[in-house]
């Protein structure tokens, strides 16, 4: 019981590093219950993909924009399936091209490829994304734009095009439903009564998701019972464009693990 999360019971939405996650809050001493809310999967027609990777290996593109380290696998993924023999053009391209990168997980997704953001983003939201691109010139400049999801983030664009440059989007990967109906019913069920702690979200699709599920009311009053933590500064204000506010957010490092010790903090107050 000298655990900090002894005893305390929280939701989790996460996906891909499920195990992970309920990993560190079991180690804490929380009872974790797991409710995948969203999948990630390819995008549908790999022809506009692979189509994009040529046109970046061919030297169409000056710079690249990396929202997300999954957006840049997925790239490489599709390459691997469809194309093998464009992965070496592709990655020399890489190499040259100047780099943005929206927070920590692209520029961690780089290093495993053996190369290194150029310009992190001021902060790891579309508006840091914004915020740095303002110091470049870019007029006459053709830039690369690795999507989030099947998000097609026109703010950012939008601002490109503004600074009189050309965008060259792409979506190599989009976020599915994963758990049942049922199982959401379940999980806001949960909250209502007043069984679950806190429930941590680490992707705004899961909190969208959740709001599919039932009437934006229902979802809102389920939230309110227990304690809502968010991974990050995006996660957190797509709750909060939904009229939930976020009791926990790390405050610099928008990790899993620094997610369960501020959660571990804010359940201790």
């Amino acid at each position: 019981m000298n655990e900090p999360l002894a005893g305390r019971v929280i939701a989790i939405a996460e996906t891909r590093e499920l195990d992970v996650f309920a990993s560190l809050l079991e180690r804490r001493g929380a009872r974790v219950l797991r409710y995948p809310l969203v999948q990630i999967v390819d995008a549908p027609d790999p022809a506009p993909i692979l189509e994009w990777c040529r046109r970046l290996s061919a030297g169409d593109c000056d710079d690249l924009i990396l929202l997300t380290g999954e957006g840049l696998r997925r790239l490489c993924a599709c390459i691997a399936r469809h194309e093998p023999a464009l992965t070496a053009p592709f990655l020399a391209a890489l190499a040259r091209l100047r780099k943005i990168t929206r927070g920590p997980k692209p520029a961690r997704a780089l290093r495993e490829l053996g190369l290194a953001a150029d310009l992190p983003a001021s902060e790891p939201t579309t508006d840091g994304v914004i915020q740095t691109l303002r110091s470049l010139e870019l007029h006459g400049r053709r830039v690369a734009v690795q999507l989030y999801g099947d998000d097609p983030n026109e703010k950012l664009l939008r601002s490109l095009r503004e600074a009189g440059a050309v965008a060259l989007p792409v979506a190599p990967y989009r976020y599915a439903e994963a758990a049942s109906a049922a199982a959401v019913r379940e999980l806001l069920e949960r909250m209502r009564e007043g069984s679950v702690d806190a429930i941590a979200f680490t992707s705004k699709a899961q909190v969208e998701r959740l709001f599919r599920a039932a009437e934006p009311a229902e979802v809102r009053a389920a939230l309110e019972a227990t304690s809502v933590a968010a991974v990050g500064p995006v996660v957190a204000a797509t709750l909060a464009a939904h009229g939930v506010a976020a009791r926990t957010v790390p405050e610099s490092a928008w990790f899993m693990k620094p997610l369960t010790a501020a959660l571990a903090a804010t359940l201790a107050r």
